[in-house]
């Protein structure tokens, strides 16, 4: 798998999870306490790492962009 497709794969993921983040069974879940309520902020600690694993993975795409491109 290129890196792009990798950031391509992590960007769905994480378009995937941030829309379970903001949907509004999962928000009533939190705020009538039928889950751990540490459950947000598990979902939004993934949601940070995964935006750390693509902005690693940008650096990555960006070079090989700019190595393309000074061919």
């Amino acid at each position: 798998m290129s890196p792009i497709e990798i950031l391509q794969k992590f960007n769905s993921c994480y378009v995937k999870i941030q829309a379970i983040a903001q949907d509004e069974n999962w928000l009533l879940l939190i705020a009538d306490k039928k889950i751990d309520p540490e459950a947000a902020t598990h979902l939004a600690d993934v949601l940070h790492y995964l935006g750390e694993a693509m902005g690693c993975v940008e650096e990555i795409v960006e070079v090989k962009f700019n190595q393309e491109l000074e061919v």
